[in-house]
């Protein structure tokens, strides 16, 4: 959620900055209908604090009156049903002028510009593309190498699921725990939370109202509280501090979480989204800080590399593109994307998102923190995917393959997933 004082005190700057993202005609549409309910809202304040100032003045008066007389006295003008019915327009004013402000989405950064991913722009790149030609493409190879077991995946959940099996359960699971193990040493807090959230969660993280249908909910009858599948865990992570002072001496407060992630987008037919690089779930390890606003572009050139670092550690070719207004979640005032090369398609896949929120999260969220001196102050949230391995184990099936049509195991996951190398299995 925005400042609603940015927006009083530089509505041009806010308009500009919101263009990035919105059409110019519903960006002044939002801002004239926000500053005519927040005009709405302090006029009603006011006549609110009048009405109790007159009801306190002639309460005092009469009791003054009846004092001073001798005879009984009628009582004062009751003016409760003024009070309320102000009360009244003020909570259904407030109550629009919150849907209005949780409706806008974060301004971008200086350094985003406008458009969708025709705008993203490549800063940098890391390692070579293998020179294996052809490649076979990843899905195969987990078929034949028994490492994905698409059919009966689809059998147990639909279209959209799968099921790792033997070497490729392992290689999952080494690479979860490799993640784990690299965070843990960076210094971030390990946390397993519920993936079951509350809509209050949702809401924190900027994914409600607007993405509420691109989450399961879930029916449960025997509670009155909305609940969802988490769709990432940095809705978990962040929601999880809601309505909490940091003291500033305790940040940067860094964590990550393993979680699968709950997604209802669409399973893809494309080529470049068959096999495990789409579906409803995935595994992903979150990494998570908490910071001040001085501290957070350090934060985030720092956890950038931290993804970065993880696809070095595995050997895979990678870019990072900084992404247009766009193409970035609506969330976050800036975003980097890692992504690793697939050679069977020829192209990249994102494999990461590193993203800065500002103090919009914190706002929604209600998170601050406490200063060595003055008042608290919202601080600054910033996530990254850190890594969802539904697009690694592709990488690697493609980017490690050899001429013999092997692949080989990255160096660091060897003694985790017991062998060097994975073969094509037997014919029965």
């Amino acid at each position: 959620m925005l400042d609603l004082d940015l927006i009083r005190k530089d509505r041009a700057a806010t308009a500009a900055a919101l263009a990035k993202r919105l059409d110019a005609a519903e960006v002044e549409r939002a801002l004239s209908a926000i500053v005519e309910l927040d005009a709405s809202r302090r006029d009603l304040v006011g006549r609110i604090a009048e009405e109790q100032r007159k009801r306190k003045e002639a309460a005092r008066a009469y009791a003054a009156a009846k004092r001073e007389s001798a005879e009984p006295l009628p009582p004062p003008e009751d003016t409760k049903a003024i009070l309320a019915s102000l009360e009244e327009q003020l909570t259904k004013v407030e109550a629009e002028l919150r849907e209005e402000m949780s409706a806008l989405p974060n301004l971008p950064a200086d350094d985003v510009v406008a458009g969708g991913k025709e705008s993203n722009r490549v800063l940098r790149e890391w390692g070579t593309k293998p020179t294996l030609s052809p490649v076979v493409d990843h899905t195969t190879v987990a078929k034949e190498y028994g490492l994905v077991d698409f059919d009966r995946g689809t059998k147990l959940g639909g279209a959209g699921y799968w099921m790792y099996t033997g070497y490729g359960a392992r290689l999952e699971w080494a690479l979860l725990n490799w993640f784990i193990d690299q965070h843990i040493a960076a210094g971030y807090t390990f946390l397993l939370p519920p993936h079951m959230l509350l809509e209050s969660a949702g809401f924190a993280a900027g994914q409600f109202p607007k993405f509420r249908d691109d989450v399961y909910h879930i029916a449960n009858p025997d509670s009155h509280r909305p609940q969802f599948l988490l769709p990432t865990s940095e809705t978990a992570i962040l929601g999880a501090h809601q309505d909490e002072i940091f003291a500033e001496a305790d940040l940067p407060h860094r964590a990550f979480a393993y979680t699968p992630c709950y997604r209802r987008e669409r399973a893809g037919a494309h080529s470049d989204e068959r096999g495990t690089v789409r579906g409803h779930q995935f595994n992903k390890v979150e990494i998570f800080q908490f910071t001040t606003p001085e501290g957070a572009p350090a934060a985030f050139d720092a956890m950038v590399r931290q993804a970065e670092s993880l696809l070095e550690g595995l050997g895979l070719h990678y870019r990072t593109s900084l992404l247009a207004a766009g193409d970035a979640s609506a969330s976050m005032r800036k975003t980097l994307d890692v992504e690793v090369w697939m050679p069977h398609v020829g192209g990249y896949k994102e494999v990461s998102s590193v993203s800065w929120a500002g103090d919009y999260q914190a706002r929604r969220a209600a998170i601050r923190y406490r200063p060595a001196q003055g008042k608290t102050k919202f601080l600054h949230t910033l996530n990254g995917s850190a890594l969802a391995t539904s697009r690694i184990l592709p990488a690697i099936l493609e980017q490690h393959q050899q001429e013999d049509g092997s692949v080989l195991v990255p160096e660091v996951l060897r003694d985790r997933v017991g062998t060097d190398r994975l073969v094509r299995r037997p014919k029965r």
